[in-house]
């Protein structure tokens, strides 16, 4: 591959981030989260299956696969099933990103808290200046304050940056080392079993059979899922990874200019000015870390 398909890699990867924002966006007006959620993670636990043939990816111990099934519980269980949940209930794809996009900021200081790292003077600022966006955030959105779901949608969305932030943390400090198709299949398996427990008991699995549906169902499941997984082999291979952490600031505004272009979801300004704000304290915190 060459240097210039090389370089766009990690762009490719953080765009197909986004794109979870915009999928749900497309997919949840016509069937419910948590069903959706389940026929998706079946799905890309056969894929991943036949995946780790193919390759012919190494087994995991006991141990490592419980550090997997966690993981996955929490990154594909709470994170997803928390932001998809929101969605469903009104919360704007745009702030949901927002609000998780304050991941490397919440790792920041759990690190700092549970494991002493060091916490420069620039992450500092960082800190202050991403939970301050974020309040912004919150105060400039009428869906929010005066939504009947405003606040259980905030809540379901700070359900899933716990959820991403803890299963990251974890996965650094026990799961380093773990081969990423097989790693892959065994978080999927624990998050579907979750997410089928939740449709079945709090849900009646309806669905309108409409190619919305059944193009975001597609799209999550593939490139979203497998072909984001592959790129992430590839990255770590090449030493690319470094870039993807850099960059992944850029995720909540390029998902609010999606959902803005294709959906007509608007920030206000205060809103706008708070997700301006966040993506400068992530930048700040993440940089320093590389």
């Amino acid at each position: 591959m060459n240097i210039k398909a090389t370089t766009l890699i990690p762009f490719l990867f953080v765009w197909l981030w986004s794109t979870g924002f915009v999928g749900a966006r497309f997919g949840l007006p016509y069937t419910e989260p948590f069903f959706i959620l389940a026929v998706r993670l079946v799905l890309v636990v056969l894929a991943f299956g036949i995946l780790a043939c193919i390759l012919k990816s190494a087994r995991l111990d006991r141990k490592k696969i419980a550090v997997q099934l966690l993981v996955g519980i929490l990154l594909h269980g709470f994170y997803l099933g928390g932001v998809f949940y929101a969605i469903s209930i009104g919360t704007p794809a745009g702030i949901a990103a927002i609000v998780v996009g304050m991941q490397p900021i919440l790792s920041a200081v759990i690190n700092w808290v549970l494991f002493r790292s060091h916490v420069s003077k620039r992450q500092w600022v960082g800190l202050v200046l991403g939970f301050s966006g974020l309040l912004a955030v919150i105060f400039g959105s009428s869906e929010i304050l005066t939504s009947d779901f405003g606040m259980i949608g905030l809540g379901a969305c700070l359900l899933a940056l716990v959820g991403i932030t803890f299963s990251t943390l974890i996965q650094r400090h026990y799961g380093a080392g773990t081969p990423l198709v097989t790693g892959a299949m065994w978080q999927n398996v624990s998050a579907a079993g979750l997410m089928l427990l939740a449709t079945f008991v709090l849900e009646t699995q309806t669905y309108q059979p409409t190619w919305q549906l059944g193009a975001a169902l597609v799209w999550m499941v593939g490139p979203l899922s497998v072909l984001s997984i592959m790129l992430l082999m590839y990255m770590i291979k090449t030493g690319e990874m470094a870039k993807v952490t850099s960059y992944f600031y850029l995720v909540p505004p390029v998902a609010v200019i999606q959902t803005w272009f294709l959906f007509g979801e608007t920030l206000s300004v205060l809103s706008m000015v708070g997700c301006g704000v966040v993506v400068m304290g992530v930048a700040l915190v993440v940089r320093e870390t590389r």
